[in-house]
């Protein structure tokens, strides 16, 4: 007869196993996307064993890459070159370049992000952004910024507010969806007039969502951004003078810097947790480390002669950052702070997950 402790035994080893099996089973769906600007392909890479599994030939400038949120799509914006109103489709199921997304009249696509089922895009030279439904085949929303070179984008996981960088402007557009109520009859009256009561109007309309905007002045040549797994910052990093901004996304203005000069700087990232900063440079080949809270540097690694695109990995452990100068994807453990491994890859830039679920 089995006792009691041999049969607890028995549970626990099944447990140990199911949770191994499982474990198993997230990392085969969890694929490294990561663009080379040098060969026009999409590197599809396993990040357990980090071996390129495929490379799909991709447009003829390629800058930044994005998954749809069940893991089984990939956008890739090409935002000049020989078509400059393309956006890449790829299958990532059956692993071919679907039929690409043309984006005009708007054109120069670069920044990505994938919200509530839709792709939005920026589109640098009509200095906007846009929004392309996959599943109508269509751009079903745009709107301008009135800002020079609209670059990146981030959107919150409700669509409701889109935030940009301006690179050539230097400031940073904040978009909200918001719900305007219709006003009737003639403006309120100057001081000595009487208020006048005109007629009612013969039908009363709806109030309407439009999107409206708040420009915040940050340093010339912003980039790369992020905002805080709280939403309640937004940080990027001016590449002419390094100066790492932070904006207060509740109040709606830039707050004290850090006394930190990332020259160059590319891209910014934080780590899931929302405790480091990661900021790469183009121009040096650096990657400063900064604890969000002190806002002071942690390390400065020297990874070669310019780097660009930064991928966090959710354990909050290692990240992945696009050394396109020379040629490879580092990958960095952020315990230890240095550099445990390296992809071989050229020209890389963009990064991205693509979680199969």
């Amino acid at each position: 007869m089995r006792t009691k402790k041999n049969h607890l035994g028995f549970n626990f080893l099944i447990v140990i196993v199911l949770i191994f099996i499982q474990s198993n089973i997230i990392a085969q769906v969890k694929t490294l996307l990561a663009l080379s600007k040098g060969d026009h392909i999409l590197a599809i890479i396993d990040p357990i064993t980090l071996k390129t599994k495929t490379r799909i030939p991709v447009g003829d400038d390629p800058h930044e890459v994005i998954a749809s949120s069940d893991g089984k799509t990939a956008f890739v914006s090409n935002s000049y070159g020989s078509n400059p109103h393309e956006i890449d489709m790829i299958d990532l199921i059956s692993l071919k370049r679907l039929k690409d997304i043309n984006i005009q009249p708007l054109s120069a696509p670069h920044g990505l992000d994938f919200a509530d089922g839709k792709l939005w895009f920026s589109a640098e030279s009509a200095s906007a952004v846009g929004r392309y439904n996959y599943t109508t085949h269509e751009v079903d929303w745009s709107m301008g910024t009135g800002q020079d070179r609209t670059h990146m984008i981030y959107v919150s996981a409700d669509a409701k507010k889109i935030f940009t960088t301006n690179v050539n402007a230097g400031t940073v557009s904040i978009l909200v969806d918001t719900l305007v109520k219709p006003r009737f009859g003639p403006p309120p009256p100057q001081k000595g007039q009487a208020a006048q009561s005109p007629p009612p109007p013969p039908f009363q309309p709806k109030a309407q969502h439009l999107w409206l905007q708040t420009v915040v002045n940050v340093g010339k040549g912003s980039e790369g951004f992020d905002v805080t797994p709280n939403g309640k910052e937004l940080w990027t990093a001016a590449a002419d003078d390094g100066t790492i901004w932070i904006v207060d996304l509740i109040n709606k203005k830039t707050i004290k810097s850090p006394a930190i000069k990332a020259i160059g700087a590319n891209r910014l990232k934080f780590t899931p947790d929302g405790k480091l900063a990661l900021v790469s440079s183009l121009r040096t080949g650096d990657l400063y480390i900064i604890d969000v809270e002190s806002r002071q540097l942690v390390k400065q690694l020297k990874l070669g002669k310019g780097c660009a695109g930064i991928l966090p990995d959710n354990d909050n452990k290692i990240v992945y950052v696009a050394c396109s100068a020379d040629n490879y994807i580092a990958v960095i453990d952020l315990q230890k702070m240095q550099v445990i491994n390296k992809i071989e890859l050229a020209g890389p830039d963009g990064l991205a997950w693509a979680i199969l679920k």
